[in-house]
């Protein structure tokens, strides 16, 4: 069975507005979608640069950035999805505020754009 990945900042919740703000608010109609995801039994992966392992970051830092991914789905979805950084051929789709679709095999974006 496959899954949907789905980003975090400004995707499933909004860009921090301060610094003392690990992960923004939810951003409500995405939060909703999840949900309903979940009720039909699909999985669900927050998919998000933040649980990469990066020279930016170390084992520390990205442990207090899964910690606090893993309390906010608490709060706001009602579970503890997975993370990752990572998609693989079960991926089903990918909900992403910087995504581009593109057709596939053409090379060609699905809205139109050049």
């Amino acid at each position: 069975m496959g899954w949907i990945g789905v980003d975090l900042d400004g995707t499933l919740s909004l860009y921090p507005n301060n610094s003392k703000e690990l992960i923004g608010p939810p951003i409500e109609r995405m939060v909703l979608r999840v949900k309903h995801w979940i009720t039909k039994g699909i999985t669900v992966k927050i998919c998000t640069a933040r649980a990469a392992k990066s020279s930016h970051y170390n084992e520390r830092d990205r442990a207090i950035e899964m910690k606090a991914i893993e309390d906010w789905c608490l709060l706001h979805i009602g579970v503890v999805l997975p993370i990752t950084n990572e998609k693989d051929y079960q991926m089903m789709e990918l909900w992403d505020d910087r995504a581009v679709q593109v057709i596939p095999n053409t090379g060609k974006r699905a809205d139109g754009n050049l």
